[in-house]
């Protein structure tokens, strides 16, 4: 059997255990909404919340660099320098 499909069994498994611990209801409230949902799925939602923040964050760092780097570039061309 190929390593990445025993480790994504493992990862399945674990995330079910999870999951099957954590069903309790809770109630979340923000500003004026207020929303009750499984403690497993609030988890899951911030954490994907928080890896999509940063994605973003990573993205919008490296094209600062990059176009920092792009105009270091065409100042050094503009100027005759290598």
């Amino acid at each position: 059997m190929n390593f990445t499909i025993v480790l994504l069994i493992i990862a399945a498994c674990l995330a079910v255990v999870f999951i099957i611990q954590n069903v309790a209801a809770v109630t979340v409230g923000i500003f004026f909404w207020e929303i009750s949902l499984s403690l497993a799925l609030l988890i899951f939602f911030v954490l994907a919340l928080g890896f999509i923040i940063g994605w973003f964050l990573h993205s919008f760092l490296a094209y600062r660099k990059i176009k920092q780097e792009v105009a270091e570039v065409q100042k050094n061309l503009l100027s005759g320098k290598k």
